[in-house]
């Protein structure tokens, strides 16, 4: 059924989102920006992945808990971005050291076929392709996925080989 905004048809588009939390509860600030985000006007939830667990990048020592989303949405990129900081915000995320240590971290890896470049806003992301925490999940929910290198997320999977980032299912 498609989505109506003002008896309007609205198109959806389908965007990949990459979740991850190394304070705090991590299991719980997962789950609950999962039901938040399902909660968004103009956002479903069609596809989640499991959870794993990662090692961190740069100065934290605690490991990451992080997983994949797929969503259909009819909010432009930026009114997404908006809507993820304001969920980052309300788990108790503060502005701070880059890569730090942080209760949640939503990411848009890719919002349907589109390139957006802005100074707050890159589509796809542009280090998807390098980052087993964000590939390992989402080859378990789209695999044929496109990413900034033009590659799908299988092809870079496929690559994993040579990165020594532990990412192990999280239990």
């Amino acid at each position: 059924m498609p989505l109506r905004k003002n008896n309007r048809v609205v198109k959806a588009v389908e965007c990949l989102l990459s979740l991850g939390s190394n304070v705090g509860n991590r299991t719980s600030h997962l789950q609950r920006a999962i039901l938040s985000i399902g909660k968004i006007a103009g956002v479903k939830v069609l596809k989640k992945s499991r959870i794993y667990q990662t090692e961190p990048l740069g100065p934290s020592r605690r490991k990451f808990l992080n997983c994949a989303l797929k969503i259909k949405t009819t909010r432009s990129a930026m009114g997404l971005l908006i809507e993820f900081k304001r969920l980052e915000a309300l788990a108790g995320r503060k502005p701070g050291l880059r890569w730090g240590p942080r209760p949640l971290d939503i990411d848009l890896i890719a919002y349907g076929d589109a390139k957006v470049k802005t100074a707050w806003l890159k589509i796809p992301h542009p280090q998807a392709a390098r980052r087993a925490f964000v590939l390992v999940p989402l080859f378990e929910i789209a695999p044929k996925a496109k990413l900034h290198s033009g590659e799908t997320v299988q092809e870079a999977f496929s690559r994993l080989k040579g990165i020594s980032q532990s990412v192990k299912l999280f239990s």
